[in-house]
């Protein structure tokens, strides 16, 4: 072992990792998805194909950003508590925004929407709840239940799709959303489980 003389510790000792600020590249594209969601619901209520078009292009974009954050946050070591938090927010927030206009255009039963928002507000509520515990990352449930939520809205906006081919997707997005939802309650059963047993030592 090898000793400095002003502080006799060990010189070979890993530096201290330095703390990732909250503002970085990442996290800008999550808060750029979020603010593209009023201008795709806005396009999608304007009448004409032209702004159908436009709507349906705006919400693959802000899609593809989720993937494009979560890559920048783990390939550059970005990945911080406000990111975990913002990211799934923002992608609720397009989610909701897609559903809640397709059901006000009357092109999407209301039900749905109620399953699959009432899953993800109950969701967003639950890591609040227990984020003094710990913060839940976003599962690879959660993932697929995303892309599937994506994939059934672009077959409602795209104009053309088939009906059953719709529902069958909206479906398989709606049954996934529920099955995530209960490995999030479980999850958090047990974070809160852990976190008690770690203040009873």
């Amino acid at each position: 072992m090898t000793n400095t003389p002003e502080t006799g510790t060990d010189s070979t000792a890993a530096p201290a990792r330095p703390k990732v600020s909250a503002w970085n590249i990442a996290n800008v594209v999550t808060v750029i998805r979020l603010a593209m969601v009023p201008f795709f619901a806005a396009c999608l209520f304007l009448p004409g194909s032209g702004w159908r078009v436009t709507a349906l292009v705006v919400f693959m974009v802000a899609s593809l950003t989720d993937l494009l954050d979560g890559e920048l946050a783990r390939r550059y070591g970005l990945i911080t508590d406000f990111g975990k938090i913002a990211d799934p927010i923002a992608d609720k927030a397009l989610i909701g925004a897609a559903l809640i206009s397709l059901s006000v255009l009357g092109e999407l039963p209301w039900w749905v929407t109620v399953v699959i928002l009432g899953r993800e507000l109950g969701v967003t509520a639950l890591r609040f709840a227990v984020i003094r515990h710990g913060v839940i990352p976003a599962s690879y449930g959660g993932k697929v239940k995303t892309v599937l939520q994506i994939a059934a809205i672009v077959s409602y906006i795209w104009p053309g799709v088939p009906d059953p081919i719709r529902w069958v997707v909206m479906g398989a997005a709606a049954v996934v959303t529920v099955g995530t939802g209960l490995d999030y309650v479980i999850r958090a059963i047990k974070l809160r489980q852990v976190a008690k047993r770690a203040r009873a030592v």
